[in-house]
Protein backbone atom coordinates (compact mmCIF):
# COMPACT_ATOMS: atom_id res chain seq x y z
CA UNK A 1 0.00 0.00 0.00
CA UNK A 2 0.82 3.43 -0.47
CA UNK A 3 2.17 3.87 3.11
CA UNK A 4 4.55 0.69 2.83
CA UNK A 5 8.04 2.04 1.94
CA UNK A 6 10.60 0.30 3.68
CA UNK A 7 13.15 0.93 3.73
CA UNK A 8 12.34 4.34 3.43
CA UNK A 9 11.48 6.21 6.74
CA UNK A 10 8.99 9.30 6.86
CA UNK A 11 9.09 10.45 9.93
CA UNK A 12 6.29 12.72 11.13
CA UNK A 13 6.90 13.82 14.82
CA UNK A 14 6.45 17.56 15.64
CA UNK A 15 10.00 19.18 15.99
CA UNK A 16 9.77 22.67 16.11
CA UNK A 17 12.34 24.99 14.99
CA UNK A 18 13.76 22.92 12.24
CA UNK A 19 15.10 25.07 9.56
CA UNK A 20 15.02 24.88 5.73
CA UNK A 21 17.91 23.96 3.96
CA UNK A 22 19.11 24.76 -0.08
CA UNK A 23 18.05 20.68 -0.79
CA UNK A 24 14.99 20.59 1.37
CA UNK A 25 11.75 19.31 -0.60
CA UNK A 26 9.20 22.63 -1.09
CA UNK A 27 5.87 21.41 -1.52
CA UNK A 28 3.68 23.55 -3.62
CA UNK A 29 -0.32 22.56 -3.98
CA UNK A 30 -2.85 23.78 -6.88
CA UNK A 31 -6.09 22.16 -5.85
CA UNK A 32 -5.27 18.34 -5.83
CA UNK A 33 -1.97 19.06 -8.28
CA UNK A 34 1.57 19.14 -7.13
CA UNK A 35 4.21 21.24 -8.50
CA UNK A 36 6.84 18.83 -9.63
CA UNK A 37 10.11 18.28 -12.22
CA UNK A 38 11.36 15.49 -13.61
CA UNK A 39 14.47 14.48 -12.85
CA UNK A 40 17.06 11.22 -13.82
CA UNK A 41 15.26 9.75 -10.44
CA UNK A 42 11.91 10.21 -11.42
CA UNK A 43 9.60 12.82 -10.93
CA UNK A 44 10.64 14.94 -7.35
CA UNK A 45 9.27 18.43 -5.60
CA UNK A 46 11.76 21.06 -6.89
CA UNK A 47 13.95 22.27 -3.47
CA UNK A 48 14.14 25.36 -1.50
CA UNK A 49 17.52 26.42 -3.57
CA UNK A 50 15.65 26.52 -6.96
CA UNK A 51 13.29 29.11 -5.94
CA UNK A 52 14.68 32.38 -6.97
CA UNK A 53 13.13 34.08 -4.11
CA UNK A 54 12.42 31.57 -1.10
CA UNK A 55 8.27 31.67 -0.27
CA UNK A 56 6.81 31.64 3.36
CA UNK A 57 7.06 27.82 4.64
CA UNK A 58 6.26 25.52 7.07
CA UNK A 59 8.02 22.10 8.35
CA UNK A 60 6.23 19.46 8.00
CA UNK A 61 8.07 15.90 8.03
CA UNK A 62 11.68 14.41 7.36
CA UNK A 63 11.40 11.85 4.89
CA UNK A 64 14.39 9.52 5.15
CA UNK A 65 16.46 11.45 7.41
CA UNK A 66 15.77 14.90 4.95
CA UNK A 67 13.37 17.49 6.21
CA UNK A 68 10.16 18.27 4.17
CA UNK A 69 8.09 22.01 3.87
CA UNK A 70 4.99 22.89 2.63
CA UNK A 71 4.47 26.32 1.07
CA UNK A 72 0.87 27.66 2.73
CA UNK A 73 -0.11 29.91 -0.16
CA UNK A 74 -0.28 29.54 -4.26
CA UNK A 75 2.68 30.76 -5.76
CA UNK A 76 3.40 33.30 -8.85
CA UNK A 77 6.44 32.74 -9.82
CA UNK A 78 7.63 28.76 -10.13
CA UNK A 79 11.09 27.52 -10.33
CA UNK A 80 12.12 26.95 -14.26
CA UNK A 81 11.32 23.24 -15.44
CA UNK A 82 8.35 22.54 -12.98
CA UNK A 83 4.88 21.98 -13.53
CA UNK A 84 2.04 20.85 -11.96
CA UNK A 85 1.03 17.35 -11.68
CA UNK A 86 -2.70 15.66 -11.36
CA UNK A 87 -2.13 13.57 -8.02
CA UNK A 88 -4.55 10.95 -9.62
CA UNK A 89 -2.46 10.73 -13.04
CA UNK A 90 0.50 10.37 -10.83
CA UNK A 91 -0.65 7.35 -9.07
CA UNK A 92 -0.05 5.10 -12.34
CA UNK A 93 2.70 7.65 -13.19
CA UNK A 94 6.19 4.96 -13.68
CA UNK A 95 8.45 7.97 -12.69
CA UNK A 96 6.66 8.63 -9.16
CA UNK A 97 8.33 6.12 -6.52
CA UNK A 98 5.87 5.04 -3.95
CA UNK A 99 8.18 7.05 -1.16
CA UNK A 100 8.11 10.36 -2.67
CA UNK A 101 4.16 9.41 -4.00
CA UNK A 102 3.45 9.15 0.16
CA UNK A 103 5.59 11.81 1.09
CA UNK A 104 3.67 14.08 -1.24
CA UNK A 105 -0.12 13.27 0.04
CA UNK A 106 0.88 13.18 3.79
CA UNK A 107 2.80 17.03 2.75
CA UNK A 108 -0.80 18.09 1.21
CA UNK A 109 -3.07 17.22 4.12
CA UNK A 110 -0.63 18.83 6.49
CA UNK A 111 -0.53 22.19 4.07
CA UNK A 112 -4.46 22.06 3.64
CA UNK A 113 -5.40 21.70 7.44
CA UNK A 114 -3.01 24.89 8.27
CA UNK A 115 -4.34 26.32 5.21
CA UNK A 116 -8.11 25.81 6.59
CA UNK A 117 -7.09 26.92 9.82
CA UNK A 118 -5.65 29.88 9.69
CA UNK A 119 -8.22 31.70 11.74
CA UNK A 120 -10.02 30.37 14.78
CA UNK A 121 -13.58 29.12 13.94
CA UNK A 122 -14.88 29.98 17.45
CA UNK A 123 -13.53 34.02 17.14
CA UNK A 124 -11.99 34.56 13.68
CA UNK A 125 -8.91 35.31 15.58
CA UNK A 126 -5.25 34.50 13.56
CA UNK A 127 -4.10 31.68 14.97
CA UNK A 128 -0.66 30.86 15.70
CA UNK A 129 1.64 27.29 15.58
CA UNK A 130 1.58 25.57 18.80
CA UNK A 131 5.02 25.37 20.73
CA UNK A 132 4.83 21.99 21.98
CA UNK A 133 2.91 19.77 19.80
CA UNK A 134 1.56 20.18 16.14
CA UNK A 135 -1.11 22.02 16.81
CA UNK A 136 -2.79 26.01 16.25
CA UNK A 137 -3.82 28.31 18.62
CA UNK A 138 -5.67 30.89 19.30
CA UNK A 139 -4.13 33.71 21.18
CA UNK A 140 -7.48 35.31 21.86
CA UNK A 141 -9.70 32.60 23.49
CA UNK A 142 -7.04 29.62 23.64
CA UNK A 143 -8.69 27.18 21.30
CA UNK A 144 -6.43 24.58 20.07
CA UNK A 145 -6.55 23.13 16.68
CA UNK A 146 -5.19 19.46 15.79
CA UNK A 147 -4.76 17.99 12.38
CA UNK A 148 -8.55 16.85 11.15
CA UNK A 149 -8.79 12.71 10.65
CA UNK A 150 -11.57 11.34 9.33
CA UNK A 151 -12.24 7.84 10.08
CA UNK A 152 -14.01 5.72 7.17
CA UNK A 153 -14.20 2.01 6.23
CA UNK A 154 -13.66 0.12 2.66
CA UNK A 155 -15.94 -2.99 2.78
CA UNK A 156 -15.31 -6.34 1.04
CA UNK A 157 -18.88 -7.76 0.41
CA UNK A 158 -18.46 -11.53 -0.25
CA UNK A 159 -21.08 -14.46 -1.23
CA UNK A 160 -19.57 -17.42 -1.13
CA UNK A 161 -17.07 -17.09 -3.70
CA UNK A 162 -17.93 -13.81 -5.24
CA UNK A 163 -16.93 -10.56 -4.04
CA UNK A 164 -19.06 -7.19 -4.52
CA UNK A 165 -16.72 -4.98 -7.00
CA UNK A 166 -18.39 -1.26 -7.10
CA UNK A 167 -17.14 1.52 -9.70
CA UNK A 168 -18.49 5.41 -8.51
CA UNK A 169 -20.13 7.66 -10.07
CA UNK A 170 -19.01 10.95 -11.67
CA UNK A 171 -15.98 9.30 -12.68
CA UNK A 172 -15.07 9.00 -16.40
CA UNK A 173 -12.44 6.73 -16.01
CA UNK A 174 -13.90 5.51 -12.63
CA UNK A 175 -11.39 1.95 -11.41
CA UNK A 176 -12.65 -1.28 -10.10
CA UNK A 177 -13.70 -0.33 -6.05
CA UNK A 178 -15.53 -1.74 -3.08
CA UNK A 179 -18.22 -0.02 -1.03
CA UNK A 180 -16.62 2.70 1.40
CA UNK A 181 -17.59 5.71 3.30
CA UNK A 182 -17.35 8.09 6.05
CA UNK A 183 -17.86 7.37 9.93
CA UNK A 184 -21.30 9.38 11.15
CA UNK A 185 -21.06 11.26 14.67
CA UNK A 186 -22.05 8.34 16.90
CA UNK A 187 -21.29 5.58 15.02
CA UNK A 188 -19.56 2.31 15.32
CA UNK A 189 -16.89 1.06 12.29
CA UNK A 190 -19.04 -1.70 12.40
CA UNK A 191 -22.15 -0.07 11.94
CA UNK A 192 -20.17 2.30 9.44
CA UNK A 193 -19.89 -0.97 7.40
CA UNK A 194 -23.71 -2.10 7.46
CA UNK A 195 -25.49 1.75 6.80
CA UNK A 196 -22.88 1.98 3.66
CA UNK A 197 -23.14 -1.09 1.86
CA UNK A 198 -27.15 -1.40 2.72
CA UNK A 199 -27.22 2.63 1.45
CA UNK A 200 -25.14 1.88 -1.78
CA UNK A 201 -26.32 -1.78 -2.89
CA UNK A 202 -29.08 -2.26 -0.74
CA UNK A 203 -27.71 -5.76 0.55
CA UNK A 204 -27.62 -6.87 4.78
CA UNK A 205 -24.57 -7.84 5.80
CA UNK A 206 -23.34 -10.45 8.80
CA UNK A 207 -20.37 -11.33 9.90
CA UNK A 208 -18.05 -8.06 9.59
CA UNK A 209 -14.24 -8.38 10.61
CA UNK A 210 -11.53 -5.94 11.03
CA UNK A 211 -8.40 -6.19 8.09
CA UNK A 212 -6.15 -3.28 7.99
CA UNK A 213 -6.10 0.22 7.97
CA UNK A 214 -4.03 2.94 5.63
CA UNK A 215 -3.71 6.34 6.01
CA UNK A 216 -4.80 8.20 3.03
CA UNK A 217 -4.20 12.06 2.80
CA UNK A 218 -6.52 12.97 -0.67
CA UNK A 219 -9.37 13.31 2.01
CA UNK A 220 -7.98 13.83 4.95
CA UNK A 221 -8.96 10.23 6.21
CA UNK A 222 -7.74 6.95 7.73
CA UNK A 223 -9.29 4.21 5.89
CA UNK A 224 -10.34 0.74 7.71
CA UNK A 225 -11.13 -2.24 5.75
CA UNK A 226 -13.43 -4.82 6.63
CA UNK A 227 -14.77 -8.23 5.48
CA UNK A 228 -18.69 -9.32 5.65
CA UNK A 229 -21.12 -11.47 4.28
CA UNK A 230 -24.27 -10.91 2.64
CA UNK A 231 -27.16 -12.03 4.76
CA UNK A 232 -30.47 -12.60 2.80
CA UNK A 233 -30.78 -11.84 -0.57
CA UNK A 234 -27.84 -10.72 -3.27
CA UNK A 235 -30.43 -8.86 -5.36
CA UNK A 236 -28.57 -5.51 -5.88
CA UNK A 237 -30.33 -1.95 -5.68
CA UNK A 238 -28.15 0.56 -6.93
CA UNK A 239 -27.64 4.11 -5.54
CA UNK A 240 -26.73 5.88 -8.91
CA UNK A 241 -25.74 8.80 -7.10
CA UNK A 242 -22.69 7.18 -4.92
CA UNK A 243 -22.12 4.37 -7.51
CA UNK A 244 -22.78 3.78 -11.42
CA UNK A 245 -21.75 -0.21 -10.99
CA UNK A 246 -21.75 -2.91 -8.52
CA UNK A 247 -21.54 -6.68 -9.36
CA UNK A 248 -20.47 -9.72 -7.93
CA UNK A 249 -17.46 -11.08 -9.09
CA UNK A 250 -15.41 -14.70 -8.73
CA UNK A 251 -12.05 -15.15 -7.53
CA UNK A 252 -10.42 -15.71 -10.23
CA UNK A 253 -11.88 -12.84 -12.30
CA UNK A 254 -10.62 -9.95 -10.05
CA UNK A 255 -7.99 -8.00 -11.68
CA UNK A 256 -7.58 -5.29 -8.96
CA UNK A 257 -6.84 -1.90 -9.45
CA UNK A 258 -3.32 -2.10 -11.70
CA UNK A 259 -0.86 -1.06 -8.77
CA UNK A 260 -0.72 -1.53 -5.13
CA UNK A 261 -0.90 1.68 -3.97
CA UNK A 262 -4.75 1.34 -1.93
CA UNK A 263 -5.89 -0.33 1.03
CA UNK A 264 -9.34 -1.34 -1.67
CA UNK A 265 -6.70 -3.13 -4.20
CA UNK A 266 -4.72 -4.61 -1.37
CA UNK A 267 -8.30 -6.50 -0.17
CA UNK A 268 -9.53 -7.13 -3.55
CA UNK A 269 -6.29 -9.78 -4.05
CA UNK A 270 -6.37 -11.02 -0.64
CA UNK A 271 -10.04 -12.05 -1.50
CA UNK A 272 -9.01 -13.21 -5.16
CA UNK A 273 -5.87 -15.50 -3.02
CA UNK A 274 -8.25 -16.69 -0.63
CA UNK A 275 -6.39 -15.27 2.38
CA UNK A 276 -9.36 -12.68 3.71
CA UNK A 277 -10.21 -13.37 7.18
CA UNK A 278 -12.22 -16.24 8.29
CA UNK A 279 -15.72 -15.31 10.14
CA UNK A 280 -15.00 -15.66 14.02
CA UNK A 281 -17.02 -18.23 15.98
CA UNK A 282 -20.98 -16.41 17.50
CA UNK A 283 -19.96 -13.15 14.79
CA UNK A 284 -23.77 -11.33 13.90
CA UNK A 285 -23.03 -7.74 13.48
Amino acid sequence: MIQDIAPHHLDNVFRPGVGIQTDSPLLCFSGNQVLLRETEDGLLPPLAGEFSSLPSHRFLFFLDGTPWFGVPEDLTQLPEGTSFFSLQALRMDSRMHRETYFGIYTALQLTRWYQQNRYCGSCASPTEPGERERSLVCPRCGRVIYPHIQPAVIVGVIHGDELLITKYAGRPNAMPALVAGFTEIGETLEETVAREVMEETGLQVCNIRYYKSQPWGIADDLLMGFYCDVSGSTAIRLDQQELKEAVWVKREDITGQGKDYSLTHEMMMTFRDGLEPPVKENVHV
